[in-house]
């Protein structure tokens, strides 16, 4: 008899378990924004009898259509971790030591994987999850609850309603709870690397024993399920002992019951069953990723939901005076930190005509002055820094590495990702102390990612950089700026310029987060090219300046991992020290702009009078439109 008609008849662990099925999977619905339909899970856990149960090619091609139908509203969950093929070894020891073998191999400061511990289901229901990955090799993790934690078993074609088919099965290392409702993109050189989707999940129980760990351990497992494709009864059955690398090898397969389904094949069903999404979509565009820097419970980063930007205070009037009263060198204590401030009276910024240089001391006031409007910019994401520490006249250079000499209190950001040659731990300027500290450092530019610490694959904006050539005049970036903004309001598109304190104009484009830099950079190069075939006497596509005959280049190169555009209220290295600055759209057709028309010494009275216009801007999970 099968599960589904036990459950009708009132028989108390297999209905609490497949009417816990219906809400698991509203749940795992719900957490993933879409709407839990009738699904295979529901069908088998119904209480009465008074609906016939779909079986056969019927009940698969409702299956698929629905897993079709959910791709619409696809959203997303956090990155998973299932086993390379044949990677594993014997599970479903104590709980104490069932993820032995998983912690074993994962170095947990690299990959996005919870730790996990033994999480047993505060309802007694047991659930099961099938997760699809794409590895060196496709295959499917089946994971059954057991005793807290996942039992796994890597199944390289895939399990199947066809009861006349046996399926490989390779027994792995049990896995922590945590990966039961989770997808996304394990980085390529990581064990597993590759994309995973949740392709079916639900309840399941044990059929003839009360101790499953013990049936697993003595190699035969038959388990009832209850998911939204898989519904019946399955075994498992150990072929023999491990092999010489410790892996055992099991069969799988499914009974001649009233949901067996002749030639069905899991690869026609090839959504997740959380999103609706396929492999190729989640690899595409994950929408959550898991820090392994916290604890698993707190571990999953929507990609969807931007953090909220917390609010600074400006330094107050007592500790500007003390700066101020301070002599060439001194400890600076501000808003609680104690800075060691050197040279604070080297002039960094020759002064424009009629005015006096710009000293460090001007600088550090400035940066902690301005820091409630810049540090919006900064937060939660790593920080090239442009230094000048003889001042702007010497040739400055560009500085990415936290020095060892660097205060402990200097929040610190590692890029896992990192090439052995490359910057492995880099600033994250979050608060005023760290914006004073910058400039005591000589950082006069400040190059934020475009993409936070969590997720450095995934740009917060998409940026426009009309870069002047030799032979551009600022009239010409003014004509292209406008260019765009005619683009972005024919596309409906949320979007900033900002004068570059130099001779540019930038535009920024906030985004929804979890989109890659591919979609951007593609999108940001489709509007530019269209811009520059309007006004091609203006604009040259060629990479090489030399090459460019003096024309003004449309940048959208920038957005990559890593490539950065000053930030917004950053200070340029100019006589004068001009700061780069957002402007209203209609700002573009005043006559006395000008790229570098405020300074350090006059941007706060513009800020206090017109405020920042790019600020609302932040964090909006903007869709880019099809072009």
């Amino acid at each position: 008899m099968s599960p589904a008609k036990r459950a009708g008849s009132g028989s108390t662990p297999e209905k609490a378990a497949t009417t816990s099925g219906k809400a698991a999977t509203a749940r795992a619905a719900k957490k993933a924004g879409t709407r839990t339909g009738s699904t295979a899970a529901e069908k088998a856990g119904q209480a009465t009898g008074t609906k016939p149960t779909m079986t056969g090619k019927g009940a698969a091609e409702t299956t698929g259509a629905k897993a079709a139908a959910r791709g619409a509203a696809g959203t997303g969950q956090g990155a998973a971790r299932p086993d390379e093929v044949g990677s594993g070894s014997r599970s479903s020891s104590s709980s104490g030591e069932a993820l032995a073998t998983y912690r074993a191999k994962r170095d947990f400061g690299r990959t996005p994987e919870p730790s996990g511990g033994p999480e047993p289901s505060p309802d007694g229901v047991r659930r099961f999850v099938v997760q699809r990955h794409r590895a060196s090799r496709l295959h499917y993790d089946l994971r059954l609850e057991v005793d807290g934690v996942l039992a796994s078993w890597a199944v390289p074609k895939g399990p199947t309603l066809d009861p006349d088919v046996r399926r490989m099965a390779v027994h792995v290392e049990d896995h922590p709870m945590a990966y039961a409702e989770f997808e996304g993109v394990i980085p390529e050189g990581e064990y597993g690397g590759g994309d995973v989707i949740v392709w079916d999940h639900g309840t399941w129980v044990p059929h003839g024993t009360d101790d499953p760990a013990a049936a697993i351990r003595d190699g035969s497992l038959h388990a009832d399920l209850a998911g939204e494709k898989l519904a019946g009864r399955f075994v498992l059955v150990r072929r023999g002992g491990p092999d010489a690398g410790g892996r055992e090898q099991w069969l799988l397969l499914h009974k001649h019951d009233e949901h067996a389904v002749p030639g069905w094949d899991p690869e026609q069903h090839d959504r997740s069953v959380l999103s609706g999404r396929t492999n190729d979509e989640v690899a595409a565009a994950p929408r959550a990723v898991w820090r392994s820097d916290v604890a698993p419970e707190e571990a999953e980063v929507s990609l969807d939901e931007a953090p909220e930007v917390p609010e600074w205070d400006p330094p107050t009037v007592e500790e500007l005076e003390a700066l101020d009263a301070l002599g060439a060198r001194g400890t600076w204590v501000l808003q609680g930190r104690e800075l060691a401030l050197t040279n604070l009276d080297k002039e960094l910024f020759p002064g424009r005509e009629g005015e006096a240089p710009v000293t460090k001391r001007d600088l550090v006031r400035y940066h902690a002055r301005v820091g409630p409007h810049l540090l919006p910019y900064l937060f939660d994401r790593a920080v090239n820094l442009n230094r000048f520490p003889n001042g702007v006249t010497e040739a400055g250079f560009w500085h990415k590495e936290v020095p060892d000499h660097a205060p402990g209190w200097l929040n610190r950001w590692r890029y896992e990702e990192a090439r052995a040659d490359d910057t492995k731990v880099y600033f994250v300027v979050d608060d005023v102390p760290a914006l004073a500290w910058m400039a005591n450092y000589g950082a006069v530019e400040l190059h934020p990612w475009t993409s936070a610490a969590a997720a450095p694959r995934r740009p917060t904006w998409a940026l426009i950089d009309i870069d002047p050539g030799p032979a551009t005049s600022f009239d010409d970036a003014l004509v292209l700026a406008r260019l765009y903004r005619a683009a972005l309001e024919h596309l409906d598109v949320r979007g900033q310029p900002k004068v570059t304190g130099k001779r540019g104009i930038q535009i920024w484009v906030p985004v929804a987060p979890h989109l890659g830099f591919e979609q951007t950079r593609d999108w940001v190069e489709t509007v530019s090219r269209a811009v520059g075939a309007t006004v091609p006497e203006l604009v040259s596509w060629r990479w090489h300046t030399s090459e460019r005959e003096g024309l003004a280049r449309l940048d959208y190169t920038q957005n990559a991992v890593n490539k950065t555009l000053v930030a917004p209220f950053s200070a340029r290295p100019a006589p004068g020290a001009p700061v780069s600055v957002p402007i209203e759209w209609d700002e573009l057709d005043d006559d006395e702009l000008r790229p570098d028309r405020w300074t350090v010494r006059t941007v706060l009275e513009r800020l206090a009078e017109a405020g920042d216009p790019l600020r609302p801007l932040v964090g909006l999970p903007q869709e880019l439109p099809e072009l």
